[in-house]
Formats: C-alpha cells, structure tokens, sequence
C-alpha cells in the first residue's frame, strides 16, 4: 500500500451531521409537491447530489417537470436548508473529529474535503474547522456525483496527490462506491454492514489517532 499522505473527508455524516436538516428541507419541499417524503426515502439520498435527490423524490411522485421548474424547486429546497443551519457552530461538529484532523497535521498529513454539497464552504466556516481544509471540492466544481470518483479525484489532483495517497472517510455506499472506483483508499464511518465495501468500518472519530490507521487498513 502507498504512503498515505492526506486524508479527503466527506462533510454530511462525517464531519457534521447535516443529515436531519436536509431531511426536513427535502420533506417540506416534498409535502408542497404532495409528495410523501419519509425517513426511509431520506436514507436513498445520502450521498446523491442534489438534482439526482430532486428526481428521486419526483420519480416517488410520478412528477415529469420541466428544466426550470426542477431548478426552481433545488433553489426553494436550499433556501429552506441554509435557513436550517444558519444556526450551526462548533458544537455541532461530530465527536473527535477535531482532535482526529489535528494528530493527522501534526503527523504531515495534508486535509481536504470531497462533498456533493454546494454550501460546504459555509458549513466548515459555520462550524470553525474551514482553516484546517487545504483543499475543498464540492458541489459546485464537479458535473459528475458519487458513485462517480469525480469529487475524490479533483481532491487528490489539488493536493497534488496520487489516489492511493488519499485516505477517504465516507458514511454512504455511493461515496464508499466513488472512492473505490477512483483507486482511493477508504473507510467508512457508521454501519458495518451497510459500509462493507469500504477497507475498514469506524462508528465514528472519537478515540481514533493516526497512528489507529494502518491496522485499520491491514
């Protein structure tokens, strides 16, 4: 295995939990549409973008739109997401994943992040951790989404590093997905027996240390 030499973090689910706010905006968005939206359907979005998101829910509802229409309704979603975590600080970031990005830029370790959404700048500025990010790829700079290796190989590329060099943390099959198609080592962050595709499966940050990584991936 190729010396890892930066990790790419994904940011809904890995860094912050967002999930439950895009939940509710994609829910009243949905329930304006009259169409039911549950926590169950909200579990076949996690890692899709968000106009791949727009049309499964508007697939559950048999709903043909036309191009503007679809773009209107991702700008109504987004306004009531931003609305959502205007709110958000430090706080809300996930346990020990702080102290976890720290030991890795202690050990030389380059940071950058690989997510599907347009607003994850605003989100690591929100919850203070922007700074640490030498590199961020989002949703505005990739035309492909997960399971696409896309966002992952821009990150390796403005790291200037090789795939096989880029740890990847992912809590959704479609990045686990990406990540192993593009050639990128990964682990995933929740369910083992949702993730299993990935090298190894963590619940979460707290009490993991760079030096906890090579065994994870032996």
């Amino acid at each position: 295995m190729a010396t890892l030499r930066a990790c790419l973090f994904d940011l809904d689910g890995v860094i912050v939990d967002t999930a439950k706010h895009h939940f509710v905006a994609w829910r009243r968005l949905a329930e304006e549409l009259s169409i039911p939206f549950t926590a169950e359907d909200n579990e076949g979005l996690k890692g899709l973008s968000r106009v791949d998101s727009l049309e499964v829910i508007l697939a559950k509802g048999n709903l043909v739109l036309d191009a503007q229409t679809k773009l209107q309704l991702m700008d109504k979603k987004n306004a009531h997401y931003l609305e959502l975590v205007s709110s958000m600080s430090p706080d809300d970031v996930l346990p020990g994943v702080p102290a976890f990005i720290a030991d890795a830029q202690a050990n030389g370790v380059h940071i950058g992040l690989g997510s599907s959404s347009k607003n994850a700048p605003q989100i690591l500025e929100l919850i203070g951790l922007k700074p640490a990010f030498e590199a961020i790829i989002d949703g505005n700079q990739i035309t492909l989404s997960k399971p696409d290796p896309e966002v992952f190989l821009l990150g390796a590329q403005a790291l200037g590093l090789d795939p096989s060099e880029c740890l990847v943390f992912e809590d959704a099959v479609a990045g686990v997905e990406a990540a192993r198609a593009g050639g990128f080592p990964v682990i995933g962050i929740g369910n083992p027996g949702v993730l299993g595709a990935a090298d190894s499966v963590v619940p979460g940050f707290e009490g993991l240390d760079w030096q906890a990584i090579p065994g994870l991936l032996d």
